[in-house]
């Protein structure tokens, strides 16, 4: 755990890059954690707040600027391929479309916020044609609001995260072995949240025969 420890004190900027960079490529891997952890170690020597927001924010913009030529290359096949993943395509497809009839270019800002919606929203900007000046601005203004606050909390709450963290690092390979049951715990969790999601879609949806013979 020390060495955990050691990581993350010396290597914050590479953790924070990385991490918020498999988070808006659409891998289940959360990056709030490292975020506030790495807030944290800045209030006792570690690596600078905007040092740390910045290299979130670069990292967010790289992931977020390949779905949106993906969506303005693929179009809507893009949007369903990240919805099938997530929940059921065409109300997802619909969902974004409706969020982005009535924000637009606005839902960029608080798109990170809302669980799932990030790399769906970066899509559908490419796909309505949004510019890319237009793309750039609100999405690195929502990167910036997202990675803020997460940086903001662990600087604010320094003392009572450092606590855990030395907490974690007596107990060794134990505290190792939490963290890691832990994000296992996340990740399963947001599977089943999903599968049980998907079930019951399937259960509430009728065919278009169905739904005549019903009536």
């Amino acid at each position: 755990m020390d060495t955990l420890v050691t990581l993350i004190q010396h290597y914050g900027l590479a953790f924070v890059f990385a991490n918020v960079l498999m988070l808006q490529a659409g891998l289940p891997v959360p990056a709030y954690p490292t975020l506030i952890i790495t807030g944290a170690l800045a209030a006792t020597g570690g690596a600078s707040v905007p040092a740390l927001i910045g290299v979130a924010v670069a990292a967010a913009l790289i992931a977020d600027l390949g779905w949106y030529w993906a969506g303005r290359r693929f179009g809507n096949r893009v949007l369903k391929t990240i919805c099938r993943v997530s929940l059921s395509p065409d109300s997802c497809v619909r969902q974004t479309e409706s969020i982005f009839a009535r924000w637009g270019a606005r839902s960029l800002a608080v798109a990170k916020f809302i669980p799932g919606f990030a790399s769906v929203a970066t899509s559908m900007a490419g796909v309505v044609r949004m510019p890319a000046p237009t793309f750039v601005g609100f999405d690195a203004l929502g990167a910036l609001l997202w990675s803020g606050v997460a940086v903001g909390v662990g600087y604010a709450f320094s003392g009572a995260i450092n606590d855990v963290l030395a907490i974690l690092e007596s107990l060794g390979r134990i505290g190792l072995w939490l963290i890691a049951a832990a994000l296992a715990l996340y990740v399963a969790h947001k599977w089943w949240q999903r599968e049980r999601l998907l079930r019951q879609l399937r259960m509430d949806r009728v065919t278009v025969a169905e739904l005549r013979q019903l009536i």
